[in-house]
């Protein structure tokens, strides 16, 4: 389907639960409470409204969380949704603290690519980030994912004023050696913690400055407009660098996606409050026709894009409570 503005929208992000094993500070608070098993989405739930998204024209999906990989039965969903017919992608983005165990059985279900949390390649810095994430544990899971063909490999860094931005160039040296594509992230401010979010930004005309100050020139590459991740190459490097300024310069002209919470609501824009629920009607017995007429409505009413230039922040999730 299309929105109001011609957007051909089809790729679905679906949160899992509010969940994680980590504490990571441009996520969630450190003493952040999650909500109970009953007012989130159970599994039989959320396979019957994924299979109506695919019905109205979502053929991608990529899990996240809090931590996908907290689900119990998370290589079971992957397996159900893998089946839907319509549906071409099953991703998944992880802090990859259980890929080593989980990445074999996800790719055998159906899992098709891994987005991976890497934020720091010191030990020490990493843990400070992620309030306790070990990232010996982490490369592990990396490996793991390559080794299970979860490829291409993307690894995400969330980069924050105070704490990794004298990282960036380590983490880019990592595709000279290994085809994997990194991508710098710049925060974004949601929920309670938007005031620490909006100081610590890095904009990325700052990281690729501090990459190209230690590593040289970044050749650009092709940008089809609809990867939130302006490309880069660095001089004979087998990966690819990529920039994702949700703050600093906006792509939503190019957004083909949605998002779908734990707790059922589809949210029309990461950087908006507004939200279809789904979980209230289906549990009143709304019938596949309504539900997916409101999957239909909340496509139309997708806004153009944020409000962050005119200071508009939502309010009403952290990040962990939408899956990014």
């Amino acid at each position: 389907m299309n929105d109001s503005y011609g957007r051909t929208i089809h790729y679905l992000r679906i949160s899992l639960t509010d969940r994680c094993n980590l504490r990571c500070v441009y996520c969630m608070p450190a003493d952040a409470r999650f909500a109970p098993s009953a007012h989130l989405l159970s599994d039989a739930e959320l396979v019957r409204l994924v299979r109506l998204a695919a019905s109205v024209g979502f053929d991608r999906v990529r899990l996240t969380g809090g931590e996908p990989t907290v689900h119990p039965r998370l290589v079971q969903l992957v397996g159900a949704m893998a089946q839907i017919p319509g549906m071409q992608e099953i991703a998944l983005t992880t802090n990859a603290l259980q890929l080593e165990k989980l990445a074999e059985p996800l790719a055998r279900a159906g899992l098709k690519r891994v987005n991976i949390s890497l934020d720091s390649l010191d030990a020490e810095r990493f843990a400070r980030m992620t309030r306790g994430g070990n990232l010996d544990q982490v490369w592990r899971g990396i490996l793991a994912a390559e080794r299970a063909g979860l490829t291409p490999i993307k690894l995400n860094a969330v980069i924050v004023r105070g704490y990794n931005e004298n990282d960036l160039a380590d983490l880019a040296r990592l595709t000279l050696e290994h085809a994997w594509a990194m991508r710098f992230i710049e925060m974004m401010p949601l929920g309670s913690i938007a005031d620490f979010q909006m100081d610590a930004v890095v904009p990325v005309a700052e990281m690729r400055a501090r990459i190209e100050a230690t590593l040289g020139a970044l050749e650009p590459l092709a940008w089809d407009g609809h990867d939130p991740a302006r490309m880069y190459r660095l001089r004979g490097g087998r990966g690819t660098l990529g920039f994702i300024s949700s703050v600093t310069e906006p792509f939503c002209a190019g957004c083909e996606r949605m998002r779908l919470s734990a707790d059922g609501k589809l949210r029309l824009c990461l950087l908006r409050d507004a939200e279809v629920d789904l979980l209230t009607p289906l549990r009143a017995g709304a019938t596949d026709a309504e539900l997916g007429a409101l999957i239909a409505d909340g496509i139309r009413a997708k806004p153009w894009g944020h409000g962050l230039a005119q200071r508009e922040i939502a309010g009403s999730r952290i990040m962990s409570q939408i899956g990014g």
